[in-house]
């Protein structure tokens, strides 16, 4: 299983940035999928992630200006961006959490990650 991430890049503040993640290869299924962000010098966070249900969660910090979602049928997430922050810049990690049977556990999964920087 792989996923590839896509859509980093400079912003300025204020504005909109939009990724996108797929996982490809042979599963039965993908239960949370998610993006986390790592800023230099600090730990991996999440950011928000999604089930296969549609229920979502976020960091208190991205609340009200970042979106997650994602299409069932191409295995995909994706994470609109808006009203960017300074302190938004990381680098940003797509996981999912993917299932090879029903009766089996998961087993995560990470993308490459993907550089956003966003200017003051």
């Amino acid at each position: 299983v792989q996923l590839q991430a896509s859509g980093g890049g400079l912003v300025q503040a204020g504005g909109s940035l939009g990724l996108s993640c797929a996982a490809s290869g042979s599963f039965f299924s993908i239960d949370v999928m998610g993006w986390y962000r790592q800023a230099p010098g600090k730990q991996r966070e999440l950011v928000a992630l999604i089930t296969s249900g549609g229920s979502t969660k976020y960091v208190d910090s991205v609340k009200g200006r970042f979106t997650i979602s994602r299409d069932n049928a191409q295995n995909a997430v994706y994470l609109q961006m808006n009203s960017l922050k300074p302190e938004d810049t990381a680098v940003y990690y797509c996981n999912a959490l993917i299932k090879y049977s029903y009766a089996t556990r998961s087993t995560g999964y990470w993308g490459q990650g993907t550089l956003v920087t966003v200017s003051s």
